[in-house]
C-alpha cells in the first residue's frame, strides 16, 4: 500500500475517532499509524511522532471530548 494511502487513511480515521468517539476508529488509526512508522525510509522525526501519535490513540485513558 503506497505511503499516500495509509497517511490518508490514518488521517481519516483520527478525523472519525474525534468526530464520533469511535474507539474501533481510534485503534485503526493507531495501527495504520504504527505501519507508517516501520516504513523504510521514514525520518526519524516524523517516526517518533507518528509512534506518539499511535501511542496516545492506542492509549485506554485517552478519551475523546465530547464522550464523557
Amino acid at each position: 500500500m503506497p505511503f499516500t494511502d495509509l497517511w490518508a487513511g490514518a488521517l481519516s480515521l483520527v478525523l472519525i475517532h474525534e468526530e464520533t468517539g469511535c474507539s474501533h476508529s481510534a485503534h485503526h488509526a493507531a495501527r495504520l499509524l504504527d505501519q507508517l512508522s516501520e516504513s523504510e525510509g521514514m525520518d526519524e522525526a516524523t517516526r517518533r511522532l507518528l509512534e506518539r501519535a499511535s501511542q496516545r490513540l492506542a492509549s485506554p485513558e485517552y478519551s475523546h471530548a465530547g464522550t464523557a
